[in-house]
């Protein structure tokens, strides 16, 4: 299903590119009545060059080194921490999705870091249950960590439904 598609370092030139992306998935939650989520903005180009100088942002490729999918991933609490991870709509269920993120599984094993962490929609098919089915567990409040419980807050000061967002991680396989 991932046929020529490959995983690699974010580079500099295709920052707006990865907007871009971000924009057209965010056009999912629209369909599904979630339109404050599909008009947030993604990250300022500053923010994402961040994310790349710092080596935590990778592109999902394809055929022609073109990104059609990215992730940007936060150190929180000893975790590597996925921050946003977007697929073009064109390019969704074919598994690019679960290529970045073993990809920085491998990346935080290299590391030395215990798990991947990241906070989603609980009812969004391609969120909560998306991520179960990758071997996420749901955390319970009592195991949020304190960056965990700031992100939660940040979210919620965003318009974001608390009770339909949780945290969730996963061991490394890496």
């Amino acid at each position: 299903m991932t046929d020529g598609v490959s995983v690699r370092p974010a580079r500099p030139g295709e920052l707006s590119e990865l907007r871009a992306i971000e924009l057209a998935a965010g056009e999912l939650f629209r369909e599904i009545g979630m339109v404050a989520v599909a008009d947030h903005a993604p990250p300022p180009l500053s923010v994402m060059a961040e994310y790349q100088r710092d080596g935590r942002a990778w592109v999902a490729a394809d055929q022609d080194d073109r990104p059609v999918g990215y992730i940007l991933v936060l150190l929180v609490d000893g975790c590597a921490h996925i921050e946003q991870v977007s697929i073009h709509p064109a390019q969704s269920r074919r598994g690019i999705g679960r290529l970045l993120i073993d990809e920085v599984d491998r990346w935080a094993a290299v590391q030395g870091l215990p798990a991947l962490t990241l906070t989603t929609f609980r009812s969004v098919a391609w969120n909560g249950p998306y991520y179960a089915r990758l071997g996420f567990r749901e955390l319970s409040p009592a195991e949020f960590t304190p960056r965990l419980e700031e992100i939660r807050a940040a979210e919620t000061a965003m318009g974001l439904d608390p009770a339909d967002r949780i945290c969730m991680r996963r061991d490394l396989t890496g």
